[in-house]
């Protein structure tokens, strides 16, 4: 990922670019980002582009694949808010406005709403102990999912919090996320000499 629009850090101007739409300017980024590497490294093969992300990034992911199939090919969201007026946190009121207000723009950022087009492999990711990001968002999408028959699958990680704090099973989590994309990405492992790159 790059850091697109909205990224905090580089001043309130870059801030606001996602006032009122927190998904649009920033997966526009990532887009342009891909394609300027694309052109700066032409051995990119942009028909196999996955995408991961926690949290926000997890969001963003499974917005990637939901709105531009034509660029992401797979996805891995973990901890992703996926009905933003489930997210308590003054963060998001700050940028989208009070729901009450502006229901259109929750709306608009809801990948619950969205779910029935997804047309690329997803998997999401949720601790079963996340305080911050309830896994009732999880397990809303997946439900949204399966009421619209768009396959997915689901990883639950019973006693994660917000971050996966213990490392061996943060690198099992990272491995496993790791050949779900190689999957559905037709992207053999390090070190697999068999089979074939479809």
């Amino acid at each position: 990922m790059s850091d697109g629009a909205g990224t905090p850090g580089r001043g309130p101007v870059w801030e606001r670019e996602v006032y009122g739409d927190i998904f649009g300017p920033v997966l526009a980024d990532q887009v342009a980002a891909l394609q300027e590497a694309a052109r700066q490294h032409p051995e990119l093969d942009l028909d196999r582009v996955g995408i991961r992300g926690w949290s926000f990034g997890g969001a963003l992911a499974a917005v990637a694949v939901l709105r531009r199939p034509d660029v992401f090919r797979a996805a891995a969201a973990g901890a992703a808010v996926t009905d933003q007026r489930m997210y308590d946190t003054n963060w998001r009121e700050r940028f989208l406005g009070h729901p009450s207000q502006y229901p259109e723009r929750y709306d608009a950022c809801s990948l619950v709403l969205e779910a029935p087009r997804l047309a690329r492999p997803l998997l999401l990711i949720h601790g079963l102990a996340d305080d911050n990001v309830f896994p009732a968002n999880t397990l809303r999408m997946s439900s949204a999912l399966l009421a619209a028959g768009r396959p997915h699958e689901v990883l639950l990680l019973p006693g994660a919090t917000h971050r996966v704090r213990d490392e061996t099973a943060s690198e099992h989590l990272h491995q496993h996320q790791a050949r779900f994309l190689q999957q559905h990405l037709g992207v053999n492992p390090p070190g697999d000499s068999g089979g074939q790159k479809g």
